[in-house]
């Protein structure tokens, strides 16, 4: 069916170590290195790449290093995308993004999933043809993942001609190992699952527990994949390496489905011509799943390079982490496993199931009128804002929630106030006392504070939380540096000396040499604000690029920064700073009264100036 149709959201435990161990492997070599995840690298095709090791640090990511591969689903294209879909790949973002601050080399993958009955129907719907409907549909991916600041490095497509090749070269392989029969079958099949149901799984009337629609009697004579065969070896594979699936409670689902018994499942569609031939029987075609997940392989052929498996695999293989929904984790963390071992190839480092969106508490429907559409988020508040309140206040690994309400306050406390306010004030500050330079180093300004040992302890906190995928608590901790700063500010009151009048004034309008205190404590805070910049750059990119700017650092600086810099003492005296102007505009929502009319905007600060009577933002 796709390598993904998602809802929403997921966690990580504490700690994630030890990925898979060697055991796993059986007889191959395997090569570990070491941080707070451990990715055991294993090589059943050879490649002579060198490690690169991952503690945090000033790297520089070399081309033979092991890569870090994530990958987002393959999205379906049956439909345009959605909140759910979004969510991951906004996730899947913000990890590559700090793993890409700690020297690594990243490989983000996302991409379409273009075959199947369903991409045939909803074409014809459409009135237009299955690769007409694909293409639309793809680029309205790409468009998206431009608004929301993706920075992925592969977009697969599955209708691409390079992933036909790879499909057939794979199906072979597991055809050569006696692994694909043919053989008739007749059960009840979910269309929108694209899969035959145990009756155990259905709910009354044979409904789909996922679909919520019923599922339909069909028999086919198919091409069968002999999943049963691998019963024991992922058992054991699950039972040598409990971190393969993340958080623990989807291994436990998965565990559960194992222990119930696998049945071998149909690869083909003799019904279905929208999709990839299957090698010597063009009556068929390729079982969407069979096809999709092989595109996680495909993705790692470069340009002109030669299309084959062993290619794509010493191009990357296996990937680090598979993100994905909770509702394909059977796909990935059995059917998945199964095909590659029976093809001789390794299996992925982790998969990681996330959870579903729900707003306002209740299950999102068309047919209820409350979805969440994604392009009309970004358009209403921006990338940044909804990137950070996905993944600030939904739990990486459990079912979120989604107001806007909630939204609204979240990101006007956090983002305009917390961290805008206190840099844009700090700013006007200098600019007004200190002609917008700093008077002395940050690391000289902040001998004998307690605020430094703050800092430095919150920006460990979140390099563990983002290690450990804890994306929620890692926004939490930089979050907390941010407010030490408007205590530490409130506490010292930089400002006071200035209303002071006489040899104060004349004093700071000397650059503060009579009273460097002052001066010093501006710069600690914009080195505070400059660690920030850089410790929350995987989830809100755009903001902290002004950030930096506003800091006097250029473009180029920005994006070469590299998680070594969030050490204290980055800022110098001399240095200037730029004009201090909001970097995050405050949003203002707005009422509608008893007749549906629009009132004046919400309140949402205290603020003289004259509000606004239609939707807007005012500044920080």
């Amino acid at each position: 069916m796709a390598v993904a149709r998602m809802n929403m959201n997921c966690s990580i435990q504490s700690s994630l170590s030890c990925i898979l161990k060697p055991s796993y492997f059986f007889n191959f070599k395997t090569t570990q290195f070491k941080n707070r995840l451990y990715f055991p690298q294993n090589h059943l095709i050879s490649s002579k790449r060198s490690l690169l090791c991952t503690c945090s640090g000033n790297f520089q990511a070399s081309e033979k290093a092991e890569p870090f591969v994530i990958t987002t689903p393959l999205y379906y294209v049956n439909a345009p995308p959605h909140m759910g879909s979004a969510y991951s790949t906004i996730a899947a973002d913000a990890i590559a993004r700090f793993q890409r601050l700690l020297g690594k080399r990243v490989i983000l993958i996302t991409g379409t999933d273009e075959h199947g009955e369903k991409i045939a129907t909803a074409a014809s719907a459409r009135g237009s043809s299955p690769r007409e409907h694909c293409d639309v549909i793809s680029q309205a991916y790409k468009m998206l993942w431009k608004d929301l600041d993706i920075a992925y490095d592969k977009f697969i497509r599955t209708t691409d001609p390079k992933h036909e090749a790879i499909v057939e070269e794979f199906y072979s392989r597991v055809l050569a190992k006696d692994d694909i029969y043919r053989a008739d079958y007749e059960g009840l099949y979910c269309v929108n699952c694209e899969e035959y149901k145990d009756e155990k799984e259905l709910l009354e009337n044979n409904c789909c527990p996922t679909h919520l629609k019923p599922c339909v009697p069909r028999k086919e004579d198919n091409y069968f994949f002999a999943l049963s065969k691998y019963q024991k070896p992922l058992e054991e594979i699950l039972e040598q390496n409990p971190d393969f699936v993340q958080p623990s409670y989807r291994l436990n689902e998965v565990q559960g489905w194992i222990k119930n018994g696998l049945r071998d499942f149909s690869i083909s569609r003799a019904a279905v011509e929208w999709g990839i031939p299957v090698p010597n029987d063009n009556k068929q075609t390729i079982y969407v799943w069979f096809d999709a997940l092989l595109g996680y392989i495909t993705a790692l052929l470069e340009d002109k390079e030669q299309i084959s498996l062993q290619s794509a695999v010493s191009s990357g293989w296996p990937a680090s982490l598979h993100l994905i929904g909770k509702d394909i984790l059977r796909f990935h963390a059995v059917y998945w496993p199964a095909m590659l071992m029976s093809a001789g190839l390794s299996l992925p480092k982790m998969v990681f199931g996330h959870g579903f969106l729900t707003k306002d508490g209740m299950k999102m429907g068309k047919s209820l009128g409350n979805t969440i559409e994604p392009n009309e988020l970004v358009s209403k508040f921006g990338a940044d804002a909804v990137r950070y309140f996905f993944l600030r206040e939904v739990e990486f690994g459990s079912d979120g929630d989604y107001s806007e309400e909630r939204f609204v306050n979240i990101v006007n406390a956090h983002l305009a106030n917390t961290i805008g306010n206190l840099l844009n004030r700090t700013l006007g500050l200098l600019k007004k006392n200190c002609q917008s330079t700093l008077v002395v180093d940050s690391s000289i300004a902040a001998e004998g504070k307690d605020f430094k040992d703050t800092v430095e302890e919150l920006v460990e906190k979140a390099r563990i939380n983002y290690e450990n995928l804890s994306l929620s608590s890692a926004c939490e901790a930089v979050l907390e540096i941010g407010n030490a700063g408007n205590l530490y500010m409130d506490k010292h009151q930089p400002w006071s000396l200035f209303k002071q009048g006489g040899a104060a004034s004349e004093a700071a309008a000397k650059r503060l040499i009579s009273f460097p205190i002052l001066g010093q404590d501006l710069v600690v805070i914009l080195e505070a604000m400059r660690i920030i910049a850089i410790a929350l750059s995987p989830v809100a990119p755009s903001l902290c690029r002004q950030i930096y700017a506003q800091l006097g650092y250029s473009e180029d600086q920005f994006d070469n920064i590299n998680w070594s810099k969030t050490k204290w003492g980055g800022l110098k005296g001399g240095q200037v700073m730029a004009q201090p102007k909001p970097v995050f505009a405050r949003i203002e929502q707005i009422k509608e009264n008893e007749n549906g009319a629009e009132t004046e905007p919400q309140k949402v600060v205290k603020k003289k100036e004259k509000k606004q009577k239609v939707q807007g933002v005012i500044e920080a």
